[in-house]
């Protein structure tokens, strides 16, 4: 008999089973299954609380009707209409089950044990992971201390002493989650300049639509210059489309031909990609939930410092918030509230809670359960 008839799983390659696996903030359902709670607010998952454009919601239920039929592979029609607005080839664009997919993508067609690559301290929990399972080396910078005027957000330049002759990619979120922190666009693109060129850059711009105002990059224009460059974003958060799955990578045509050969063939849905090609028409639905969010960023960040707490700068719509010892009381006791928050001990800061800018309803209810707790 097999040593491993009793565990199986124990056959999964090394680096496979000491994954830690990602932690999604607590849904809605599970709140009201364990408390019996009603009424709850979610601002724990960095989501889009005035959701996608009634024109991708009428999009995707036409587009119901055709789930019995596989989705178009290659996404023709949502890569050209991206293309067409991003001022890029159609070539140069990968489609992923959100942003994360990509990301995986990534790792997965030029990473391999004995490579290494290299990511800050408090950078997406996404990276290590996908770094992980392909068997290649996380290399984890210290973030910036306090002393700085971005605590706890990339050191450029220790991220760039980190790179050697085994580094294959670098992965930079500006602005970065869970933390908001960011660095300006010059500083960026120094630090993309003075890069090896062996080494592929991975842009993270997730939350690039809440930038407005602030001086960080455009990645996409730095694209011609830097062909080592992969600017990722996303339809789930400024576009309200979480649910269904959409995001993207825009490179090289000769990465992203690397990138489509590891993807799957129908990895975004025809619901997905009908709801994200409607959403690019609706710019005025996407700029009104932007401005909302723009807004509360520095009305919440006004009121909580007013209360004594200590928030980190934020270019995302989310504030990370430093709570103390007790952040894990204060989270238990919001969710007794009906408020959902994200605890961030996994990124190794237990004393601090991420929240998610709801619309202003909700983040004034946030801000009397604070109080209240």
């Amino acid at each position: 008999m097999s040593p491993f008839s009793d565990s199986p799983g124990s056959l999964a390659v090394d680096n496979v089973r000491t994954l830690a696996p990602y932690v999604p903030g607590k849904p809605i359902e599970e709140l009201e299954r364990e408390l019996g709670i009603r009424n709850i607010i979610k601002l724990a998952s960095n989501e889009n609380p005035f959701g996608p454009s009634p024109a991708a919601i009428e999009a995707m239920r036409r587009a119901v009707s055709d789930t019995w039929l596989y989705p178009d592979g290659s996404g023709h029609v949502l890569r050209h209409k991206l293309a067409a607005k991003l001022g890029v080839a159609p070539n140069q664009i990968t489609l992923g089950n959100g942003s994360n997919d990509a990301l995986v993508l990534l790792a997965e067609a030029f990473l391999k044990p004995g490579l290494e690559a290299v990511y800050s301290q408090y950078a997406f929990a996404v990276y290590p992971i996908a770094i992980q399972a392909t068997g290649a080396t996380g290399v984890a910078v210290p973030a910036l201390g306090s002393e700085a005027n971005m605590h706890l957000g990339h050191d450029l330049a220790a991220i760039a002493r980190a790179v050697n002759e085994r580094t294959r990619v670098v992965f930079i979120a500006n602005p970065n989650n869970p933390t908001g922190t960011w660095v300006t666009a010059d500083e960026l693109q120094a630090f993309v300049a003075a890069l090896p060129s062996h080494v592929i850059v991975a842009l993270d711009e997730a939350y690039f639509e809440y930038t407005v105002g602030l001086p960080l990059q455009n990645g996409i224009d730095w694209l011609e210059k830097y062909p080592n460059l992969v600017v990722f974003r996303t339809f789930s958060k400024a576009y309200g489309l979480a649910g269904v799955r959409v995001g993207y990578a825009v490179s090289h045509p000769t990465v992203a031909d690397m990138l489509n050969r590891v993807r799957q063939a129908f990895n975004v849905s025809v619901v997905g990609l009908a709801g994200a090609a409607a959403a690019l028409d609706d710019t005025p639905h996407v700029s009104a939930a932007v401005n909302v969010a723009i807004a509360e960023r520095a009305r919440l960040t006004a009121r909580l410092q007013a209360g004594g707490a200590r928030v980190i700068p934020s270019a995302g719509n989310f504030l990370l918030v430093h709570v103390g010892p007790k952040a894990r009381q204060k989270y238990e006791d919001l969710l007794r509230q009906g408020v959902i928050v994200r605890p961030v001990a996994n990124y190794q800061l237990p004393e601090h809670l991420r929240v998610t800018l709801g619309t202003v309803e909700q983040n004034d209810r946030f801000l009397d359960a604070w109080i209240a707790c």
